[in-house]
């Protein structure tokens, strides 16, 4: 009894250590110095399982979410003035931008607002949606199947690397649009309300190829609630990453 007390005691302890690090690299992610903050991730990197890999939202938040804050952060340095307004503004106002630093911005500025957007809107149930986003979603589009239907064909059908998005405009106008590499809608004068990551980065470790395997199964992970949020804010003409 005392050799299994001992053994259930050591790999308690290596679960902990493991969970440590894992925590640890997060905190890493999101410590880079400057004005660009990456927010945690709100659940467990597991909670997508076994749509999304646990592994893939590691990568994909430790590491190509972590590159654009850093990337950012080391412009800001030179671009202290710019770096003063939040980066759904700077977005807003690329023209606007010191010409310098107008790509680097569309690209990891877009990089940015969009894949906080996309860990917001995860970590959910999926299921047919509720409240005045279902409401939206019937008036614009017919039905919640007939979205799908398009959502998907429109991500499956994004040339290279992109995003596919519903949009808001701030009379709540829902849009349907897919954008190359990290454009966010917030270029445009839109409010990204949810959106699904058609680089290959966002899924290959499970589906490698079968991209639209991954916009179909995606579906079962989204949170409505946090849509509905995001909905309420858009109709208010709060744009937000």
């Amino acid at each position: 009894m005392l050799a299994v007390n001992r053994r259930a005691l050591l790999m308690g302890a290596a679960a902990v250590s493991a969970y440590a690090t894992v925590r640890s690299n997060y905190v890493f992610a999101q410590g880079a110095d400057g004005p660009i903050k990456q927010a945690p991730l709100p659940y467990a990197p597991d909670k997508n399982e076994p749509h999304i890999d646990a592994m893939t939202m590691e990568i994909h938040y430790g590491k190509h979410h972590a590159a654009y804050v850093a990337n950012l952060n080391n412009a800001a340095k030179n671009n202290a003035e710019a770096f003063k307004m939040p980066i759904q503004e700077m977005l807003a106002k690329l023209a606007n931008l010191p010409e310098g630093i107008r790509t680097l911005v569309r690209n990891n500025g877009g990089g940015h607002a969009n894949h906080t957007m996309f860990w917001q809107i995860m970590g959910g149930s999926g299921g047919e949606p509720s409240g005045a986003i279902a409401d939206a979603i019937k008036a614009s589009f017919g039905d919640f199947s007939k979205l799908q239907e398009q959502f998907n064909a429109r991500g499956a059908g994004q040339f290279g690397s992109g995003w596919v998005f519903v949009t808001s405009d701030k009379d709540g106008k829902l849009g349907l649009e897919a954008r190359p590499n990290q454009d966010s809608p917030l270029m445009f004068g839109k409010m990204p309300l949810f959106g699904n990551d058609v680089w290959e980065h966002a899924y290959y470790l499970k589906y490698q190829n079968r991209r639209a395997d991954y916009l179909k199964a995606w579906w079962n992970v989204v949170n409505w609630d946090i849509i509905n949020q995001r909905y309420a804010d858009a109709k208010a003409g709060k744009f937000t990453v």
